[in-house]
């Protein structure tokens, strides 16, 4: 099933409920779907990797602003960030733990050869397709430095 027609699904549920933190994400959601369809030089159709790109994007901002809504002490936006960032993580596949991610960035470090934090660019480049929708691009980069550093 697309996520265009799982994000509907939901929608339908969370209007049956009264789930107002659902209906404003799954909203969001759906404005991000037709946003990719309509975009400039768009197909009209969005790929598996296009919807797993543009969640892991919707997750950041929720993640920055949460970020930034702690800071301030502003505990009533956090809470609708932290909804909105649960709801929208139900869509994105499971993200890798720690552990793993360190032995998947090991792995690539072994796999591309280097050891000083000069070449980070490299392991990027390929630790970022290689994980790509299994964790954030922040974390990849914190891990990379920690094993290079």
């Amino acid at each position: 099933m697309s996520l265009e027609l799982r994000v509907m699904d939901e929608l339908k549920n969370a209007m049956r409920a009264k789930d107002e933190a659902g209906l404003r994400t799954l909203r969001a959601i759906k404005a991000a779907i037709i946003i990719e369809k309509t975009a400039e030089g768009a197909t009209g159709e969005i790929t598996e990797a296009m919807e797993l790109k543009m969640l892991q994007k919707l997750a950041k901002q929720r993640k920055d602003s949460l970020d930034i809504f702690v800071k301030q002490n502003r505990e009533d936006l956090a809470a609708k960030e932290r909804e909105e960032l649960a709801i929208i993580e139900r869509f994105l596949p499971q993200q890798m733990t720690s552990e793993e991610l360190k032995a998947a960035v090991t792995e690539i470090i072994a796999q591309v050869g280097t050891t000083t934090a000069a070449d980070m660019g490299k392991v990027m480049g390929v630790a970022s397709k290689q994980l790509a929708g299994k964790t954030d691009g922040k974390s990849i980069s914190e891990m990379v430095k920690i094993l290079l550093g």
